[in-house]
């Protein structure tokens, strides 16, 4: 028999509460909506979508030149996080086509003695640039990044010919690898000369550097000095 409390409840033991509690079936807790389908997603095999800083998304990015879509790594595997993937790329020769483009750019952001090794300072900036990118543009800010470094790389070249006191100058054509680390090169460089000395800060020199090198303005350090380097070329044929 149950013992009764002061209060008049009675106190079941554990074989009584087994006994009771056998015929009563489990309750069924419906899913609320909209928790079923994320569920499924990341349950059935399929990882949910992976979006730089959680925001932006790869896969609607288009690389609109033929020859750098195996250089420029932004989709698939190369789809990350954070522009931080702390890979060997510079181990062997041409690994580093194969880190992403984000971080690549951030890697340029740390030129200049007294910004190496502050990766994370880069990563920091290169956010925020995202961030400012998509607020004037009202784009996916990666797009803008890639069209950047295909309008900044250079196509042609000229290189020093000749020896024994006889050098000239002959244009050659730029690999579509060179082209994008020279792209990136420039795009950094003009971006951190622009914020020396500036009130403004580095992210906001380098979203107008991005934003002016997409649209293929004049206004932008690397749109310059690429179209330079190609007339100088060209004159060397």
């Amino acid at each position: 028999m149950a013992e009764v409390e002061e209060g008049g409840e009675p106190i079941l033991t554990e074989e009584e509460c087994g006994e009771e509690g056998a015929g009563v079936e489990d309750e069924v807790v419906e899913p609320v909506e909209g928790e079923e389908d994320e569920y499924a997603q990341v349950g059935m095999g399929g990882a949910a979508e992976v979006k730089l800083f959680g925001k932006w998304s790869y896969d609607d990015i288009e690389i609109r030149d033929i020859s750098l879509v195996d250089y420029i790594a932004c989709k698939g595997d190369h789809a990350t996080y954070l522009p931080h993937t702390a890979g060997r790329y510079q181990k062997k020769r041409f690994r580093k086509a194969s880190c992403p483009i984000t971080e690549r750019l951030a890697c340029c952001m740390m030129k200049k003695g007294r910004n190496s090794g502050k990766k994370l300072m880069a990563c920091r900036i290169v956010q925020h640039t995202l961030e400012i990118i998509h607020l004037l543009t009202d784009q996916n800010p990666m797009q803008v990044v890639v069209d950047a470094i295909i309008n900044s790389g250079p196509r042609e070249d000229s290189t020093r010919v000749g020896g024994a006191g006889v050098v000239r100058r002959q244009a050659v054509d730029m690999s579509p690898f060179r082209r994008v680390n020279y792209a990136l090169y420039l795009l950094a460089t003009g971006a951190r000369e622009a914020s020396f000395r500036n009130l403004k800060t580095m992210a906001e020199c380098l979203a107008e550097e991005l934003i002016n090198a997409a649209r293929g303005s004049s206004n932008s350090y690397a749109i310059k000095k690429k179209d330079e380097i190609e007339r100088v070329s060209k004159s060397n044929r």
